[in-house]
Parts: structure tokens; C-alpha cells; sequence
């Protein structure tokens, strides 16, 4: 069943605003035990790297351990439906990420449905993709690259790190805008696809920042743009893909989110913690060392943002034809 941005919002609205055990006393004494951040992806990744950071700093604050919980399979299915079943009491938590937003419209027969059982508590860190290729490819500019791809259509292969994946549906997006058609080529992460984008065995990527930083700085890459509607201050010599293409915006995206019915009280005070976090010069250059930017704000800003990112990647899915691997 698909669901219009306006429902998404009125939906989460409703799931801040009329929990079922929220009271002051609760907010009081939560963390009275350690919490587990659950995450759909293997330790080492962005998601990952976010979560244990995070995990440190409310373990700080807050007093209690925050223990980092990797259950992966089913392009992060498997950790959010664990979490969408858990008990709402601030206990067991999600670090969320743009593919839970992605998935609401690749899988067609998912147990759950993300903003209809989850409740948003904060949003963390944004980050944009980067286009990469071998530096043996002849472009080195987003237009050049687009010629030698027109003059050569169907040679093309243009790696992702599975059907559905926000580099593929990043790459997708960059084929609808410009004409393109490329082979794609799926692998299993960004890791087995930067190897074989260095070793030629395919020719493009539109890799996370954070897994492609080193290869780039390394001259092993060659960045033709990051993905953001501006430039990274990671890479700030690489221009954004929006000069190229206005309108043009690929990030990835990672946030807290609970059971639905989480109460209130223990939300607002997660989000207080975070957004401290997010304010702390220490873990604001952490964060800019992983390529990502942070994003402060309250619950029902990230439910916002959800909502956008769900009815944008949505279009691009159902337009591109992609299927879950």
C-alpha cells in the first residue's frame, strides 16, 4: 500500500504526538538498563560508524550503555522489522538510514511499513554520494563523461552495490537526467565494487563518500562530482553534481527511530542528547571526517525529511523498474 507525503507526515505526526506509556516520571529515570541500536548493515560501514559514534555519546549523557546491535540481511529489512516488533519503551532502537526510505517501494510484501510503525526521534547526519571512476577513463568532467557514454551506449557499466541501493537509485536518477544507458552491475557493498572500479573491470560508481574518500585522495579514483545540491567540504575541489545538472540531489541519510508508541517523554529526551551532539565541535569534525554534515533538529523535523526522501526515491524506484536482489 503506497502512502502520499501528507499521510506520512499526519501518520508520524500522530506517532510523536499520542504515545501510550509516555509520562514524566518515565523520562526521568530512562536509561534505567543499557539501550540497543539496532542496524541493518555490517559493522565498519557509515551506518555503522554513525551508530557506535552515537552510541558513545548517549552512553556519556545518558549514563546507561548504548550497545550497537548489527542484523543484517534483506537490505536493512531485517533490523527494522526487529525493531518495529520490540517492546516501545526506548530500549530498542533503529539507526535508520536512506534505505528504509528506498525500500518502502522496492519490496512489495514488506511485514511493516516504515512510517506507519516507527516513531522519529532524530535525525543525524547527511552525507552525498561521489561519482567515481578508474582515472584511466576518458572524462574528466560529469560532460565528458556523459559524451564518451552517449558515443559509447550499452558499453557502459556502471556498478552499485545492489539493485535498490542508494548508489544505485543515485545512479538511476543520474541516467534519467541526462539520457543515459548504462549496464549495471551489482555487487554485494561498496567495498567489492571499488575493487573492481580500480581494477577496470567496470567504469563508474556512484559510491558512498565515506567508503571512496581514501581512494580519491589517493589518486586510485577519480571524482567527477559529489551528489549533494553543494560541494563537500571533504573533497571542496569537486563540484556538485547540480552544476552539471540542476536539480540533481543524491544523499544518504542516517537517523534514530523507535517502535511506534515509544513514549514521548523518552523521545524528547534522545533528541535533546542527539541534537547535543550534533552542537559539539568534537563530533561535528568526526562526523566531517566520514564526509557527512550534520543534522539537528526536532522529531518532526525528521519526519519530514523522511517522508521527502520516501515519496522522492519512491518515483525513482517505480520509474527505473528496480527489483530487491
Amino acid at each position: 500500500m503506497r502512502f502520499h507525503r501528507r499521510q506520512f507526515l499526519q501518520i508520524t505526526a500522530g506517532a510523536i504526538a499520542a504515545p501510550v506509556i509516555a509520562t514524566t516520571a518515565w523520562s526521568q529515570t530512562y536509561p534505567a538498563r543499557p539501550v540497543r541500536l539496532v542496524v541493518g548493515f555490517a559493522a565498519g560501514g557509515v551506518t555503522d560508524i554513525v551508530a557506535r559514534l552515537t552510541g558513545q555519546w548517549l552512553s556519556e549523557r545518558l549514563g546507561q550503555q548504548f550497545i550497537v546491535e548489527n542484523r543484517t540481511g534483506a537490505g536493512t529489512n531485517i533490523a527494522t522489522e526487529a525493531v518495529v516488533r520490540a517492546t516501545p519503551d526506548g530500549y530498542t532502537l533503529l539507526v535508520a538510514s536512506a534505505a528504509n526510505a528506498i525500500n518502502a517501494t522496492l519490496y512489495d510484501n514488506l511485514n511493516f511499513n516504515f512510517i506507519r510503525d516507527t516513531v522519529p526521534i532524530a535525525s543525524i547526519i547527511g552525507t552525498p554520494l561521489v561519482m567515481v571512476v578508474n582515472p584511466s577513463f576518458p572524462a574528466r568532467t560529469v560532460h565528458e563523461f556523459v559524451a564518451h557514454a552517449k558515443a559509447n551506449s550499452g558499453k557502459i557499466n556502471m556498478a552499485t552495490s545492489g539493485s535498490g541501493s542508494p548508489p544505485h537509485v543515485g545512479g538511476e536518477l543520474f541516467q534519467m537526467m541526462t539520457g543515459l544507458k548504462m549496464v549495471q552491475v551489482a555487487y554485494r557493498g561498496d567495498a567489492p565494487a571499488i575493487t573492481d572500479l580500480i581494477g577496470g573491470q567496470v567504469h563508474v560508481y556512484f559510491g558512498t563518500l565515506p567508503a571512496s574518500i581514501e581512494f580519491v585522495r589517493a589518486g586510485r579514483l577519480r571524482a567527477l562530482a559529489v551528489t549533494g545540491a553543494e560541494r563537500s567540504p571533504a573533497l571542496p575541489d569537486i563540484p556538485a553534481m547540480a552544476e552539471f545538472l540542476p536539480g540533481y540531489e543524491a544523499t544518504i541519510w542516517n537517523g534514530l527511530s523507535g517502535p511506534k508508541r515509544t513514549p514521548v517523554d523518552v523521545v524528547r529526551k534522545l533528541n535533546s542528547a542527539i541534537n547535543a551532539a550534533l552542537a559539539d565541535p568534537k563530533m561535528v569534525a568526526r562526523f566531517a571526517e566520514l564526509g557527512a554534515k550534520v543534522i539537528p533538529g526536532s522529531p518532526e523535523d525528521y519526519a519530514t525529511l523522511v517522508a521527502a526522501e520516501t515519496e522522492k526515491w519512491g518515483k525513482i524506484v517505480q520509474l527505473s523498474g528496480a527489483k530487491p536482489d
